[in-house]
């Protein structure tokens, strides 16, 4: 599998999305409170440019008069004639057994930590302070 670097983390907040371009294919990245998703972009209905879509939730199966609104922000809506696909794997809402979009695994990644200049081992006499990575980038696994 080849992971390709796509941006960093924090270029996609929590709700959001990035539309990219990667070996020919349109790919949306999503942020769905700090996990990010990846679908093609691309509703396999009409071919409509499926990652412009809504982000929305929508109606549970339930009881008649019953509304259960649910996974309100994981589920991407087609702009052209409102199939509604799970962000997380790519399925279809009406019909998830034999109707999807592609998904990719994505995964956030440091971007390099710890001496550039070949240290190896520790030497206690030289004071040292705690390192946290804040930010990471996201890859895409194709």
């Amino acid at each position: 599998m080849k992971a390709v670097k796509i941006c960093p983390a924090s270029e996609i907040p929590a709700g959001g999305k990035k539309i990219v371009e990667i070996e020919g294919k349109s790919i949306g990245i999503f942020n769905l409170n700090g996990e990010f998703y990846a679908l093609r972009n691309i509703c396999p209905h009409q071919f409509a440019p499926l990652c412009l879509g809504k982000v929305t939730g929508y109606n549970a199966p339930s009881e008649v008069g019953v509304y259960d609104w649910c996974r309100e922000g994981e589920i991407i809506r087609c702009p052209w004639h409102g199939w509604e696909f799970d962000i997380k794997s790519g399925k279809s809402i009406f019909n998830p057994h034999k109707v999807r979009t592609k998904s990719y695994p994505v995964t956030v990644e440091a971007g390099g930590s710890g001496c550039d200049h070949g240290c190896d081992h520790e030497d206690e006499s030289v004071e040292t302070y705690p390192v946290t990575i804040e930010t990471g980038h996201l890859f895409v696994h194709l």
